[in-house]
Order: structure tokens, then sequence, then C-alpha cells
């Protein structure tokens, strides 16, 4: 990703910023872990949004960024990336320092011999990979990897398990909902017994230029965003904190273990279901369900053709996703809809079907609203 694009995103962040007086400011240095010595051109982003910026001369950056949860990723050529959740003063303030490891290219020699890669990966496994990371999807058709040749390929016949890592950031582009999406990938891993598979890393999204005379293709791309966003996580855990499940479009049901079949509990109150509170200090939304295993259903959209196919036995009135909470967590919800600790939760069924082709950003916003306005009150 340039440096220029990231400081015009930053400019235009500063400017809305300026426009709605409701932002956060980000300040911080980075620096060689080995040397001191300041890193310029950097580049510094949000991770799962579009707002980023690049290190000056001597290290420093600034960032704007519209009220919420973030986590902030630094990388730079040649270094291991870091990431870290923002921590933001009571003044609207944070400040994020920095420093940067070299990579060490003898012990990645070392792991690449001692694995055994794929030889030619991307022609045996290209398509689960697209598959598994990029989805089955509509939009997925739609989607393109621009640098494979960076992705490499490890099976362990043992576990009969594939790891895949990249040299580099993925380059995505998805021209379904018109972002480049730049997917700093930490691993995916892929159990062939179980047919489930699990990765993590940073996506930093661009939006893609309309050169269309008419700019016909902003509005597909409205469109399309739209109704990727409703029924979304992202669009859940917004209602959960506006205390609009229901005129979201939502239900949510306890799920109880009864044999082979689980009993789904109707609830009256949604929010003593879910143990919701508001912290007005911190503008923080906790929730702690009664029981672990949550049912939502999003009434709103059916389920996609290829879902319904694949899984015939699913309900096909409505999207159906089911939301797993470690036993005794409390999930924290920020005002743009970020929750932490991720790690808390397991999403299954269709929200896990929809993946990198069907993901807006964080700082995404549907056309008629400027901000998440909707502030809760405390009980």
């Amino acid at each position: 990703m340039s440096k220029y694009i990231l400081t015009l995103a930053s400019i235009f962040l500063f400017q809305l910023a300026q426009s709605q007086n409701k932002y956060i400011t980000v300040t911080g240095k980075v620096i060689n872990a080995e040397s001191k010595e300041p890193l310029s051109g950097a580049s510094v982003f949000a991770e799962n949004t579009t707002l980023g910026t690049a290190t000056d001369l001597e290290g420093n950056y600034k960032l704007y960024l519209p009220e919420g949860g973030y986590v902030l990723v630094v990388s730079y050529t040649g270094f291991s990336s870091q990431s870290d959740r923002l921590m933001t003063a009571s003044d609207g303030t944070a400040v994020m320092n920095f420093s940067l490891a070299v990579k060490p290219k003898d012990m990645e020699t070392v792991a690449v011999v001692s694995t055994g890669e794929v030889k030619n990966g991307w022609e045996k496994y290209g398509e689960l990979l697209k598959k598994e990371f990029i989805g089955k999807t509509a939009n997925a058709k739609q989607c393109s990897i621009r640098n494979p040749e960076k992705v490499h390929f490890y099976f362990s016949k043992r576990k009969n398990r594939l790891k895949i890592l990249a040299d580099e950031p993925l380059l995505i582009d998805n021209y379904a909902l018109g972002y480049t999406i730049t997917y700093t990938l930490d691993s995916l891993i892929y159990e062939f017994g179980r047919e489930t598979n699990f990765y993590s890393g940073s996506p930093y999204f661009e939006e893609m230029k309309d050169t269309t005379p008419d700019l016909s293709l902003t509005k597909l791309w409205k469109a399309a965003r739209r109704a990727s966003y409703e029924g979304s996580v992202l669009h859940f855990m917004r209602s959960v904190y506006q205390q609009r499940l229901l005129q979201e479009g939502f239900q949510i049901k306890f799920l109880v273990a009864n044999g082979e079949k689980d009993t789904a509990l109707e609830l009256k109150n949604y929010d003593a279901a879910l143990n919701r509170k508001f912290d007005d200090s911190t503008q923080v939304v906790t929730i702690k369900p009664n029981q672990p295993n949550v049912g939502v259903l999003y009434l709103n959209e059916k389920p996609e053709s290829n879902y319904l196919t694949d899984n015939p036995d699913v309900p096909a009135e409505f999207q159906f996703s089911r939301i797993e909470f470690a036993k005794g967590i409390t999930l924290h919800i920020e005002k743009n809809g970020f929750y932490f600790e991720q790690g808390d939760i397991t999403i299954n069924e269709y929200c896990s079907w929809e993946r990198m082709s069907d993901m807006v950003p964080y700082d995404y916003l549907p056309e008629e609203t400027a901000v998440p306005q909707v502030t809760p009150t405390a009980p």
C-alpha cells in the first residue's frame, strides 16, 4: 500500500472529523527495535477499515478515527508487523508507539525446508484457498488475488492439515463491492478431516475508483455494500449497541442441547437475556448472555441459493447464524460495532459462510446515516 494513498486517507478523515467533531486523534512513533532509528514511510492503519496513514521522516504519524474501537496495525518492508488494540483517553486522544523487529530471514529458510512446501501449491490448492478464504458467495466470483505467487502451501500428512502462508500482504480485488483489500495473512490452516479452517490476519480496505462516465459502478457498489452489511456480524453488533435488534430485522434465541437437536428458547427481553449494560463513562456496551449458545435470525434477507444448495436442511426463509460464547466471558462492544475480545466467541452457520468477499470495513456506514448516532442510556 502506498504512502500517497494512506496520506490522502488521513487527510480525508481529518476533514470528516472536523465536520462531525466526533473523532479520536491517534499519534505515535515507529522505530527500528534494534537501532532505535525512526522508520519513515511505515504504514499505520486501523485494521478492517479504510483508515490509514504513513510515518514521516522522523517516524511520527497522526491518524484521525471516528469514535469506536480499533486495532492499529503497523507494517514496514523487511520488518515483522505489529498490532495492538487502541486504548483511548477520556479526551479522545491516544498515543501508540511501535518498535518493529527485522524479519529473521535465516529462520524463514529453515521453516520452509523443515515443513516441506508443496510443489506447484497454487495449482493444487489455489481453488481451496479461494473458497475457504475469499468465500463461495456470488460476490466471491468477482474477487481475485493479484499476487498468488507470494502464497506458499505446506501439507502435513500426519495431521492431514494444510498450512498456508504468504511472503507479503495479499492484494485482493473485490469488484463486487468496489474494494481493494491489502490482507496481511498470519496463516490459514485447513483441516481436511473435519473440513474446517482457521485464518487470522489484518485487512486494510481501499475504495476502487469509478471511471465510468455516469458513475454507474458507484451506484452498484453502494447497493452491494449495503446488501453485504445487512445481516452481518458488524450489523448485529451495532444493533446490540444501539438497542435496535428488532428494528434492524434480528431475532435472537438461546439454543439448548436436547439430544441430537437443539431446542430454541424464545426470549421476551433481549437486554435482560444478554445481561446488556452500557457504561456512560467509556461509551462501551457489555453483554454476558445467560446461555452461551445464541441463535441469531436475520429476517430481512433470505440465504443465498449457493448456501441452500450446500446446506439443504437449513431454514430457507431467513438467515440463521450461531454465536457461541466462551464460558463466563463478557463481550465488550464499541460504538462502531467493534467487539473484543474477538477470540472469546465462535461464529458459525450463515455469518461464517460469508467470508472476505462479503466483508465491509468497520468505518462503513449505510448511506442515510452520517455517524452511528444512536447513543444508548444507562439502565
